[in-house]
């Protein structure tokens, strides 16, 4: 089985995307490290999104390379979904599951961290007494908390949050808070965000509006 545990750098060279005739960025050169959370910050429209898009190997950018290396290797592109964990607010969830079905469905293409089980894992998003309850007829917060609970409670070294705190009442930024600071030291943490409070913790902060020539 594969080792996802081994810290995992991120190299990009030159990266650029262009949408028709705009470029969302170029000239984009960086090394994210092990151990570091970093924050993707610019006003809306500025290309947050586009770039963690780019960076997780859903969008291929326009030029410029993207490496994802363990130690001495390099992964292949299509093997990068492996290593990480994605939430945003545009992520689907499938409506017709109950909450359980859907913690299960999407823990049998992923592994749990830390071996925690089902329960524990819906008592930590506090959603327990939710457990038989449609995802169609969650609360725009509660399918928030869903889905950063999924992206933090999987076994994944690098970790992208889009606008974490969209939907999120006072209490449930609390709880969002307090689920960052638990993921490994070694991890890769980046959150697309134009709200410091979301990403007060972070280590470096990243202007798109420098790359956007």
């Amino acid at each position: 089985m594969e080792n996802l545990s081994n810290p995992i750098t991120i190299s990009i060279e030159g990266l650029a995307k262009r949408f028709n005739r705009e470029w969302i960025f170029r000239d984009f050169s960086y090394q994210f490290k092990p151990g570091n959370i970093y924050a993707i910050t610019g006003p809306n429209g500025s290309g947050k999104s586009t770039l963690l898009s780019v960076l997780w190997g859903q969008t291929p950018p326009t030029h410029g390379s993207l490496s994802y290396r363990v130690g001495n290797t390099n992964l292949a592109i299509d093997e990068v979904y492996k290593h990480v964990s994605i939430a945003t607010p545009y992520m689907d969830l499938i409506e017709d599951f109950t909450l359980i079905e859907m913690v299960e469905f999407h823990f049998k293409l992923k592994r749990v961290r830390n071996k925690l089980s089902y329960d524990e894992i819906l008592e930590r998003m506090y959603l327990a007494d939710n457990r038989d309850k449609f995802i169609r007829n969650f609360s725009s917060g509660m399918r928030q908390r869903l889905k950063l609970g999924l992206a933090i409670y999987t076994e994944s070294q690098v970790v992208f949050l889009d606008e974490p705190g969209s939907h999120l009442d006072e209490r449930a930024f609390q709880w969002y808070r307090g689920q960052l600071a638990t993921l490994p030291a070694s991890s890769i943490v980046f959150i697309g965000s134009n709200d410091p409070a979301e990403y007060e913790n972070a280590t470096e902060l990243i202007d798109l509006r420098t790359y956007k020539k």
